[in-house]
């Protein structure tokens, strides 16, 4: 019966060691491999200037008008008829 105890106790000994190690391997194994980092998001397209209300907006989603060779650049309609009062 003692026996069968000591073989017991000493299973769950090794158990716990083995379990100790794999963590441990786990953790050294995480810090070689360098942490994976994402690109820094592309820049894409140009800011330009509404002339009314002052705002920056993608020359891509901007309104243009062409006045004397210029082009002029809006943020909405409303913007573009102030814009063509001045």
């Amino acid at each position: 019966m003692v026996v069968a105890l000591f073989r017991l106790v000493l299973f769950a000994v090794v158990v716990y060691v083995a379990m100790l190690f794999v963590r441990i391997y786990r953790g050294l194994k995480r810090l070689r491999t360098p942490p994976q980092t994402q690109p820094p998001p592309e820049v894409r397209g140009v800011m330009v200037k509404d002339e009314v209300c002052g705002i920056y907006i993608p020359r891509e989603e901007a309104l243009t008008e062409f006045r004397d060779g210029v082009e002029h650049y809006f943020c909405s309609e409303e913007c573009r008829r102030k814009g063509q009062k001045r």
